[in-house]
């Protein structure tokens, strides 16, 4: 259904008319949520504002953060000062497609919407990744939950898909990569609610804490260089990667995406334990 719809995405479709009024309406919730309904505290917001707002030309911007409900996204850039309805400024994102992808009226909102479906297990190569890869090199901003599915309990973060990684060395311009940690929206949206289920609507009177950190730097051609060196020396399972337009085989790419995801994990993991010490205090 989703390849159906790329049409959608594109910025001219109907004059962008469609896509003012869906974000301008998922804007309007998202504040009302975050701002209105709740409380949400931001902590060096000002980053994420001046990456999103002024940028080298053409040089991409990935965020990337932990996933504790199915409202994250849009709700986690309702805060105030964000310029939340802004058509040019807003965030791409990669979205599972059996979720916000599973009929033809889900598919146009959320393709209006500047998402991308991916398929949870389909992997590194498919055919969407192209896509975002396109969005980065038209020097986009792009948001990821490489924790790959919503988990709602408080603990470390978990072990990152390749998928991030993987568009961070494909880019053709390496982007700029920010960790952002969030927690309350658990709160918020709960999974296991009633009956095994998530409540019809959001819940209120909740306080949300938004912790952005600094961007995340990466030595790449030192990385791809050792990932070189070590691949031959140690054993990898292989499943027929195409090899990288700089010649990484797939062995190398594995070991470089496995060396990425954990420092972003790591990065996050730091701004998880920061925002717990803001909690507290």
């Amino acid at each position: 259904m989703s390849r159906t719809m790329e049409w959608a995405a594109r910025a001219e479709h109907l004059r962008g008319i469609p896509r003012k009024l869906v974000i301008a309406a998922v804007g309007g919730f998202a504040k009302t949520v975050s701002s209105f309904l709740n409380t949400a505290d931001v902590h060096n917001g000002d980053t994420l504002l001046r990456l999103v707002r002024s940028r080298p030309h053409r040089v991409p911007l990935i965020t990337v953060s932990n996933h504790m409900s199915t409202l994250d996204d849009p709700v986690m850039w309702g805060f105030k000062g964000f310029p939340i309805f802004d058509t040019n400024l807003a965030r791409w994102v990669l979205a599972a497609e059996d979720i916000c992808f599973r009929n033809a009226l889900y598919s146009y909102i959320f393709r209006v919407g500047k998402c991308i479906p991916i398929t949870r297990g389909g992997g590194i190569y498919q055919e969407h990744m192209n896509e975002a890869l396109e969005r980065l090199n038209d020097g986009e901003w792009l948001h990821t939950f490489p924790e790959g599915k919503v988990y709602q309990e408080d603990a470390p973060i978990r072990q990152l898909k390749w998928g991030t990684a993987s568009l961070i060395v494909r880019a053709p311009i390496t982007p700029i990569v920010l960790p952002i940690v969030h927690h309350g929206f658990h709160e918020v949206m709960p999974e296991n609610y009633m009956f095994g289920k998530r409540p019809p609507i959001p819940l209120w009177n909740k306080k949300i804490h938004i912790v952005i950190g600094d961007p995340i730097e990466f030595d790449l051609p030192a990385m791809r260089q050792k990932a070189i060196s070590q691949s031959r020396n140690e054993s990898f399972p292989t499943i027929g990667w195409p090899s990288t337009p700089d010649g990484l085989d797939e062995a190398a790419q594995r070991y470089l995406y496995t060396t990425i995801s954990e420092q972003i994990r790591a990065a996050m993991e730091r701004l998880r334990c920061l925002g717990k010490s803001f909690m507290k205090s």
